[in-house]
């Protein structure tokens, strides 16, 4: 096995509770999910090829605007290969690995660095099988065509909704906030201190640390998909196994989301 740790988490928020889930909880299920898999498609020798994270370039490639948290941020894309195919998460803790699959699947989760080489090998190997059909990250025009995709998609996907419904978003992504904020009642949050307070679209972003209090409040929930590799995500995901309206988006959640049976959308991802 080869690693090496390119940089320190940003933050690592300790993992909470919501109606029984916990970040731990999501991942032994995956974990279980991913081997059964593997052992069925005969991966387990397979070489996982995490190389250095993308480049901005090869990430997003080259967007109108130059806000999103892949060009400002601290996170960077990771990337597995897994036999040819391709799969990627967000992250703000990577470097170079290289292992067997089988030694992916018993690693311990103990950081986001750690979570980051699972999930992308979960959605390269999901590739791989054809389980997946998009498992990289939108380019170019891409995510600002996303973001009106997603608007008309909560109108369809939930028409009970009050008729003007309060939606948190976690996550800064710019195109959303500006779109959401325009059709919806719009809270955002987000973990990056050097978003925390700034005002975009008329929205003033507020701590991720707040999110549980916030999911009181609202009608819908739509939860970037960051939150399964930073470990944040038991919250949302005992909200959405409670039968709570919550959309997950982008493509580093877009494996789990399908063994999981979650509702996600990425209308741009290839």
């Amino acid at each position: 096995m080869n690693n090496n740790v390119k940089d320190t988490p940003g933050h690592l928020v300790q993992t909470q509770t919501f109606a029984g889930r916990t970040g731990t909880d999501v991942f032994d299920e995956l974990r279980l999910k991913l081997q059964a898999i593997v052992g069925e498609q005969n991966l387990t020798g397979e070489e996982v090829v995490v190389t250095v994270p993308l480049s901005t370039s090869e990430a997003i490639g080259n967007p109108e605007h130059n806000d999103y948290p892949l060009i400002t941020g601290r996170e960077k894309m990771m990337q597995a290969v897994v036999c040819g195919a391709a799969g990627q998460a967000f992250t703000d803790m990577y470097g170079e690995f290289s292992a067997p699959l089988a030694e992916v699947l018993q690693m311990p989760l103990a950081n986001n660095y750690r979570r980051a080489i699972f999930v992308s090998t979960l959605n390269a190997v999901l590739r791989h099988t054809g389980d997946l059909k998009t498992s990289r990250h939108c380019r170019d025009q891409g995510p600002a065509k996303c973001a009106p995709q997603i608007v008309e998609h909560i109108r369809s996907r939930y028409p009970d909704l009050p008729p003007q419904p309060r939606v948190l978003l976690v996550g800064l992504q710019p195109r959303l906030v500006e779109n959401l904020s325009r059709a919806f009642a719009l809270r955002v949050t987000d973990l990056d201190q050097a978003n925390i307070g700034q005002e975009k679209f008329g929205i003033v972003i507020e701590n991720g640390a707040t999110n549980e209090q916030i999911l009181d409040w609202c009608d819908l929930a739509v939860v970037t998909g960051t939150t399964l590799v930073n470990d944040t995500i038991g919250p949302f995901i005992g909200r959405a196994r409670a039968g709570q309206p919550t959309l997950f988006y982008g493509v580093t959640i877009s494996g789990a989301a399908r063994l999981l049976g979650l509702d996600h959308i990425c209308p741009e991802a290839e």
